[in-house]
C-alpha cells in the first residue's frame, strides 16, 4: 500500500468511527430529555466494548482465507496465533482497526429500538454476545474470500457473486433484524401510540444526520483504499463518492414529498431520517450503480422508508427509533435494488435473474440468522438478569436511576 492510500486508510477509519458520536446525537435528540444520557451510552458502551472484542478475536473471526473454504465454514479461528492481532503487519492492522468501525456501528444501530427502556448492563451483554455470535461471522460471510456469501455466486455456476460492498447486509440488515427481535422481547413502552412522543432535541437529531454523512465517505470510499483496491487510476472511488452524494440527497426530497403529501408539512426530523434511509440504501450498491440510478434509488428509499416507519403502528410492535423501518427495509431496499440495477448483471442492465436470486437469498439468511439470535439471547437475558427497566423509572426518565446523570442540569 502506497504511502497515499495508507494516509486514506486512516483518515477513512476515522471518519468511520466518528459516525458513531453520530448515532449517537441522532439517537440522543429523538428521545425524551429525561433519557438523552441512557440513548448516548448505549452507543458509547458499544464503542467501548466492540472494539475490545474485535482486537481480541473479533477480527479473525471475520474473515474465512480461500484456503479454509470447504463446504460452509461459521467463521475464522479467532485463537490463532494473531489472537488480540499480534503479528500482523502494520497495513493489516489499519485494515483491522477500519474493520472495527464497522463492527461497533453495526452494534450502536440496534439500540434505536429498545430506546427509553433498556438497562445498560443488559445492553452491554447482549452486545458482546450478538456481536460474537453475529456479527462477525456475518462479516466473515459477506466479505472472507471463503465466506458462502461471497462465493453464492459460484455455486450457482455464475460469474459473478452476490454485491454487498459496504454492508447492507452484514450492517444494516443484520442490525434492523437484531433491532425488531429486541423491540418484541422488551415489548411496548408504557403509553405506546402514535405520537407517545416527540424529539426533545430537533438540532441534535440534525447534528447526528450530519455527522452521520459525513462520516459515510469514509464508510463507502474507505474500503478503495484500506484494502489496496484504489488502483493507479483510482478507479472506484469517484464512482462511489458521487453515488454517496446523490442517492443521499434524493432519499431527502422522497421522505420529505411523502411526508408534505400525508401529513401536510415536511419536517426536519423527516429530512435527516431520508438521509440516513439513503445513505443505508445505497450501501450496498455504492460501487455497482451508474449514478441516474444511483438517484432513483435514493427517491425510492426515501419514499419507501418514510411509509415504513409507520408499520409499527398497524402491527404493534415498538421500535422507538425506527431501525426496522430505516435500516433493515432500507438494506433490503438497496440489496435487492442490485439485483435490476447493478452495472452489467442486473436483470434491466445486461444481466438476468441471477443477480437478484443472490440478494435475496443472502439478505434473507442474514436476517432471519440475526432475528433468531437477537430474539433468543434478548428473551435470555430478560428472563434472567432483565432487560427492561422498571415502568415507572421509563415514565420517570431512566438517565438518573441508570447513570446518576441529568441531560440538562439547569442552575439559577
Amino acid at each position: 500500500m502506497d504511502s497515499g492510500n495508507f494516509a486514506w486508510s486512516i483518515t477513512a477509519t476515522a471518519l468511520v468511527l466518528f459516525m458513531t458520536p453520530g448515532v449517537a446525537f441522532f439517537y440522543g435528540g429523538l428521545v425524551k430529555a429525561k433519557s438523552v444520557v441512557s440513548m448516548m451510552m448505549l452507543s458509547f458502551g458499544a464503542m467501548g466494548l466492540v472494539a475490545v472484542l474485535w482486537v481480541l478475536y473479533g477480527f479473525n473471526m471475520s474473515g474465512i482465507s480461500e484456503t479454509e473454504s470447504w463446504g460452509f465454514q461459521f467463521s475464522g479461528n479467532p485463537f490463532t496465533e494473531n489472537f488480540a492481532l499480534a503479528g500482523y503487519d502494520s497495513a493489516t492492522l489499519v485494515g483491522a482497526t477500519f474493520g472495527a468501525t464497522f463492527a461497533i456501528i453495526t452494534v450502536a444501530l440496534i439500540s434505536g429500538a429498545i430506546a427509553d427502556r433498556a438497562k445498560f448492563g443488559a445492553w452491554l451483554l447482549f452486545a458482546g454476545i450478538w456481536s460474537t455470535l453475529v456479527y462477525f461471522p456475518v462479516a466473515a460471510w459477506v466479505w472472507g474470500a471463503g465466506g458462502w456469501i461471497y462465493n453464492l455466486g459460484a455455486a450457482f455456476g455464475f460469474d459473478y457473486s452476490t454485491i454487498d460492498y459496504a454492508g447492507g447486509t452484514a450492517v444494516h440488515i443484520n442490525a434492523g433484524a437484531a433491532a425488531l427481535a429486541l423491540a418484541l422481547v422488551l415489548g411496548k413502552r408504557v403509553g405506546f401510540q402514535k405520537g407517545i412522543q416527540k424529539p426533545h432535541n430537533v438540532p441534535l437529531v440534525m447534528l447526528g444526520a450530519a455527522i452521520l454523512w459525513f462520516g459515510w465517505f469514509g464508510f463507502n470510499t474507505g474500503a478503495e483504499g484500506t484494502f489496496g483496491l484504489l488502483g493507479e487510476e483510482n478507479t472506484g472511488a469517484g464512482l462511489i463518492v458521487v453515488n454517496t452524494l446523490g442517492a443521499t440527497a434524493a432519499a431527502i426530497l422522497g421522505w420529505i414529498l411523502v411526508e408534505k403529501l400525508k401529513d401536510g408539512k415536511a419536517t426536519s426530523v423527516g429530512a435527516a431520517s431520508g438521509a440516513v434511509a439513503g445513505l443505508v440504501a445505497i450501501t450496498p450498491a455504492c460501487a455497482n450503480l451508474d449514478p441516474i440510478w444511483a438517484l432513483v434509488l435514493g427517491l425510492v428509499a426515501g419514499a419507501v422508508c418514510a411509509l415504513a416507519i409507520e408499520l409499527k403502528w398497524k402491527l404493534g410492535y415498538d421500535d422507538s427509533l425506527d431501525v426496522v423501518g430505516i435500516h433493515m427495509v432500507g438494506g433490503f431496499i438497496g440489496c435487492w435494488y442490485l439485483g435490476f440495477f447493478a452495472i452489467d448483471t442486473g436483470l434491466f442492465t445486461g444481466g438476468n435473474g441471477g443477480q437478484l436470486l443472490l440478494q435475496v437469498i443472502a439478505s434473507i439468511a442474514v436476517a432471519v440468522y440475526s432475528f433468531v439470535i437477537a430474539w433468543v439471547l434478548g428473551t435470555v437475558i430478560e428472563k434472567t438478569i432483565g432487560f427492561r427497566v422498571k415502568n415507572e423509572d421509563e415514565i420517570a426518565g431512566i438517565d438518573t436511576v441508570v447513570h446518576g446523570e441529568e441531560g440538562y442540569a439547569l442552575v439559577d
